[in-house]
């Protein structure tokens, strides 16, 4: 049976920043075709949570939440993605990497999302973790990656916080 991801409503038991002090390289990449993104998230024996997203390091990645985010004083849209294979040891992906997948993500599936369900955010989220963390939790043992993004006309332009 297919776990329909919805989004819900933020609550956070503490605050951290959405970005790391100095920001992150900014990555241009193509987007891909939704379809593909949406005949993932329509399949009728495959469980979304089960289901690796495409991205161009080719890691696992999976969509853990979709939350809506009025705390900061406005709308933020945070997408959380569970990506086990992150990191800063040898032989895991590193920031530098997942970056990519992160502006991928943004441009293929929360453009999407957004546009679906006729929301108006004045920032993308875009988070992943090398496991499932409860949001506003924290993990000090966990690797977590940020980025955040406004959208322009159906584009992810990054946003340095």
């Amino acid at each position: 049976m297919i776990r329909s991801i919805r989004h819900r409503t933020a609550r956070a038991h503490s605050t951290a920043r959405a970005i790391p002090e100095g920001g992150a390289c900014h990555w241009r990449v193509r987007g891909r075709a939704l379809g593909l993104m949406f005949s993932i998230l329509s399949l009728p024996s495959i469980s979304v949570a089960e289901t690796s997203l495409p991205v161009p390091s080719g890691q696992p990645v999976h969509l853990s939440d979709v939350l809506l985010d009025n705390n900061p004083g406005e709308l933020w849209v945070r997408f959380r993605f569970i990506a086990p294979k992150i990191g800063a040891t040898v032989g895991r992906i590193g920031y530098d990497v997942a970056s990519n997948d992160m502006e991928h993500l943004c441009q293929t599936l929360a453009v999407a999302y957004v546009a679906q369900h006729d929301l108006d955010p004045a920032l993308v989220v875009i988070s992943m973790s090398d496991r499932p963390i409860q949001f506003g939790d924290a993990a000090p043992d966990a690797t977590q990656f940020f980025e955040a993004y406004r959208l322009e006309q159906s584009r992810c332009i990054w946003e340095g916080l």
